[in-house]
Parts: structure tokens; C-alpha cells; sequence
């Protein structure tokens, strides 16, 4: 009888180490991801009985009124970068636990050895730096560089989540920041390092000895080739702020963008900019998506982004080639090549001025910067359309709305910190679609014109123009 219980607590069971999926029984692929040998034998314990009575215990802290419990402990403490910190939302909470993914090469660890610098000079504790990735001679190399050495950084080099939480006895920092946490093995744990088992055992082992200790972690998370964070999908609900570090090796732009905050706004985003020294933020980041040109050129129109809740003033660019026979290209860098393809057939059907359909179309951001939202689309259509006319728009002129399928224009969020941002700037005349005008008095020195359609948009635009070159 004791044998058939032990057997029917423990029984052998399969799981995909990469993503979580359970088989019957071993399977040379997983069929839910894919992968090949990733399927391993584990132990599950059988679950309780339907009639199972769990008794209770005494809590370890009572339960107490609201209102006689103090906010001060999760007051956030500023990291001193300044973009990081619009992020959060003002700073890192004591005992909060952040996942910050990104591509490899994008810069996490340099964001983050800054980070642990700043809190070490002016947060009053200590920071602890665990790479698993690097050896404590190559963190200090790019410490160098960055000029980040400070009395209070520590650094080690592990791989083993007791000696991990042997350096927090040691050390006992404010901050800790662990890169990564896919190279983290938990003792006892089944699983290869990086494995879901052993992810979500590290994740869920840090998270405890942090909210307990009151310690503000960061851990340094992979992505998959979709860009999405790799590991089991519970590992982003384990932590309290999931952040993504995006940015294009070929531009220096980077943006860490909000994905989950408990503490402030999960929309946010903060612009960085990766240079020899180091990475450093750029409070004011708009001057890097505009071409200043001597002389109107054809081709581009500039439109007001948002990412997040910042307004970002952005050219848009477009090259018309030559006829060709068969199917000609569409390329796009920065822009959604679907919305281009619906832009250029909006254009052709509605405007009867333009014949695309045999001939090349590039268009593209400058700056390295993506536009997704449609608000971009009246800027991409006039950019495409100046560049066929060979018609120079205004350069005071901005152009924000979304194009519809009936040539129509749409409404789109947040005109009123577009125009705004763009008055800031410089610029003087702007396109938006009906019922979008500010309600008071545009922005100083601005002309605000609705326009309802793709062709109205177009008149406006080359009076504009004309207008600008008489001058």
C-alpha cells in the first residue's frame, strides 16, 4: 500500500525545457516550439485530492487597516539618469524587481553598469554588478571607458544562484544587478541554465530574497529571434517592470521601452545615445529624425510621432524610380511596409494625379527611429507624392492624421502635444485631420488647417509651398 501511494505522488513526467509545453510522454521535437532535444524527463508530484482539506496557519504578519500602512518604504529612489527614470516612473523602488530585454549588442549591460554606478555615488548603498556572462576584468574594462568606477560598486562574476545570494550577505547593496538571468543555474533545480525550469526558479528565488530585503533588482533578460523575452511566459509576471531596450546597430539612437510598470506608467519611453564613452540620455531627442536642407528638396515631409507619451518631430522620406516591367519594388527602413502598399494605392486610386504602379517606391525614416502608428500616413502619402510631382514641400510644414481606404482623413490621438512639440521647433503650418484643431488658440506662431481628404491634404500642401517660396 505505501509502495502504490509513492507511486502515485511521483511519477515520471516530460517537459520542453524551452518552453514549458508537457508531452505525454518523450518526444525527440517538441510540438509546440519546435525545438529539437529540448524535451526532458522530469518528477511532478501529483495534485491534491478533490476532497483534500488544506488546514490553515497562523500568518507570519496580521492583516491591517489600509490607511495605518505607510507608503515610505515604496517610495522610488532616483537612479540619476534622468531617462531611466522617466521610465520608472521616478526612480527604482526599494525590494521592486525589473526585466530589462534586448537584443545582444543593443547596450544592456552598458545602461545598466551606469545605472549601478550613479546609484553607488548617490544613493547612500552600495550596488552589486553579478555578470554570468563575463569574467570581472572585462566589466571593468568597460567601466573604465565609461569612467564608471566608483568605492561602492561591487562586481563578481557567477553563475550559481547560491553565490549569488552569498555576495548579497557580503555586500548587502541597495541595488543589484544581475546580467543575465539566463545563465543563472539554481542548485537542485532540473533543467540546463536558461531552461524554463531554471528561469523560473532564479526569477522567482530573486524576487523573494528582494521584496524580503528591501533590495531594487534589475535582471538583464535574452529575446527570441521574434523579439520577444525569452523563457516562460510567467517570468513577466513574476517581476514588477518589464522593459525593452530597443535600438539599430547601424544608428546610435536607443529607446527603453515600457511594457509593465506597478509603480507609474507603462507607456513610456526613453531615448539614450550610444557613443565611444558610454550611452547617455537625450532629454530632447527630436533634432536627431530631421535633415536640414539648405533648399527645399523632394520627397519629404516631417510628421510628429508619439512613443509612448512623448512627441518626436520626424521626417519621412521617399524615392520614386523608374518605370519597370514585372513587379516593382516597395522598400521601406523605419516605416510598415503594408501601410506604404495602402498609402500608394490611396494615392493612385483617389488622386488620379499619380501612376505608381509600375514604378520603384523607397521610403524611409531618418534617424534610425520606427514609425508603427498611422498617424504617419498622411506624412508618408505627401512624401511619396511630392517625390512623383518633384514638388518640394514647405520645410515649416508638418502633416499628422491617418489615411483611410476612401482617401479620407482620421483622427489620431494627442494633436495637441504634436502641434505643440512641432511649434517648439520651428515649424509653422500643419495638417491634421477634421475635428482636430486646438480648441483655444494654436500654438504660437503656428497655422493649424484641417484637411478631410487625400486631395484637399495635397492642394493644401503645394499652396503652402508656393506660398513659401515667395517669400
Amino acid at each position: 500500500m505505501t509502495t502504490t501511494k509513492a507511486a502515485k505522488a511521483a511519477r515520471p513526467a516530460f517537459v520542453c525545457d524551452a518552453c514549458g509545453h508537457q508531452p505525454p510522454k518523450w518526444l525527440g521535437r517538441c510540438p509546440e516550439c519546435g525545438e529539437w532535444g529540448s524535451v526532458i524527463e522530469s518528477t511532478v508530484s501529483s495534485p491534491l485530492g478533490a476532497g483534500r482539506v488544506v488546514s490553515s496557519r497562523m500568518p507570519a504578519e496580521p492583516a491591517r487597516p489600509i490607511a495605518t500602512i505607510s507608503a515610505a518604504p515604496a517610495k522610488a529612489v532616483p537612479t540619476n539618469v534622468s531617462e531611466l527614470d522617466r521610465v520608472l516612473g521616478g526612480g527604482l523602488v526599494p525590494g521592486a524587481v525589473v526585466l530589462l530585454a534586448g537584443e545582444p549588442g543593443v547596450g544592456k549591460s552598458t545602461l545598466l553598469l551606469d545605472v549601478a554606478q550613479q546609484w553607488a555615488a548617490g544613493a547612500g548603498t552600495p550596488s552589486l554588478v553579478v555578470s554570468g556572462e563575463e569574467s570581472v576584468s572585462q566589466v571593468r574594462l568597460r567601466a573604465e571607458r565609461m569612467d564608471a568606477l566608483h568605492d561602492n560598486l561591487f562586481l563578481a562574476s557567477e553563475s550559481d544562484l547560491s553565490a549569488v545570494l552569498g555576495h548579497l550577505d557580503a555586500v548587502k547593496p541597495g541595488l543589484l544587478v544581475l546580467d543575465s538571468v539566463q545563465t543563472i543555474s539554481a542548485p537542485g533545480t532540473e533543467g540546463v541554465p536558461g531552461g524554463v525550469t531554471q528561469v523560473r526558479a532564479v526569477t522567482a528565488a530573486l524576487v523573494g530574497v528582494a521584496k524580503e530585503r528591501g533590495i531594487a533588482t534589475v535582471l538583464v533578460g535574452h529575446v527570441t529571434k521574434d523579439g520577444q523575452v525569452a523563457g516562460p511566459r510567467v517570468l513577466e509576471h513574476l517581476v514588477d517592470v518589464v522593459l525593452h531596450f530597443e535600438g539599430d546597430k547601424h544608428s546610435s539612437l536607443r529607446l527603453v521601452r515600457g511594457v509593465k510598470n506597478r509603480y507609474g506608467a507603462a507607456d513610456e519611453v526613453g531615448c539614450f545615445e550610444m557613443h565611444e564613452g558610454g550611452i547617455a540620455s537625450l532629454p530632447d531627442p527630436s533634432g536627431l529624425f530631421l535633415t536640414r536642407y539648405q533648399e527645399p528638396v523632394p520627397g519629404t515631409c516631417v510628421t510628429v510621432a508619439m512613443e509612448g507619451r512623448r512627441a518626436l518631430v520626424t521626417e519621412v522620406q521617399a524615392l520614386i524610380g523608374a518605370e519597370v516591367q514585372g513587379s516593382p519594388r516597395r522598400t521601406v527602413s523605419g516605416l510598415d511596409s503594408a501601410r506604404l502598399a495602402m498609402v500608394l494605392a490611396v494615392l493612385e486610386r483617389r488622386t488620379k494625379q499619380l501612376k505608381l504602379y509600375n514604378r520603384e517606391v523607397f521610403a524611409a525614416t531618418v534617424g534610425g527611429i520606427r514609425l508603427t502608428e498611422p498617424s504617419a500616413d498622411l506624412a508618408m502619402a505627401l512624401a511619396v507624392a511630392s517625390g512623383g510631382l518633384d514638388l518640394a514641400m514647405a520645410p515649416t510644414l508638418v502633416a499628422i492624421g491617418e489615411v483611410g481606404l476612401t482617401g479620407e482623413i482620421r483622427r489620431v490621438g494627442a494633436v495637441g502635444r504634436r502641434l505643440a512639440e512641432a511649434a517648439r521647433l520651428g515649424f509653422r503650418e500643419a495638417l491634421v485631420p477634421p475635428g482636430c484643431a486646438p480648441e483655444g488658440a494654436p500654438p504660437k506662431g503656428m497655422r493649424v488647417t484641417e484637411v478631410s481628404d487625400l486631395r484637399s491634404a495635397l492642394q493644401t500642401a503645394a499652396r503652402a509651398s508656393a506660398e513659401h517660396g515667395n517669400r
